[in-house]
């Protein structure tokens, strides 16, 4: 089960996540439950984005919201 922050960390990520402090604790809890993924950019940067399970996640608390995938 998520804490409130976590989950509340999981929307950011699928609505807002290059507003998102990357040195949030709860993120690597998101890590560990593989519900994001951090991807290393060319010009040394990290971007957050949800994997397949953690859109799904939020696809089954919110399934009136269309699904949105974060550009690579």
């Amino acid at each position: 089960m998520l804490s409130p922050h976590e989950f509340a960390t999981l929307m950011l990520v699928r609505h807002a996540p290059d507003q998102l402090d990357m040195n949030r604790a709860e993120l690597d809890a998101l890590l560990e439950r593989q519900l994001v993924m951090l991807e290393h950019t060319a010009e040394g940067h990290r971007h957050v984005q949800l994997t397949d399970e953690g859109r799904s996640f939020l696809d089954a608390l919110h399934p009136e919201e269309p699904s949105r995938q974060t550009a690579a």
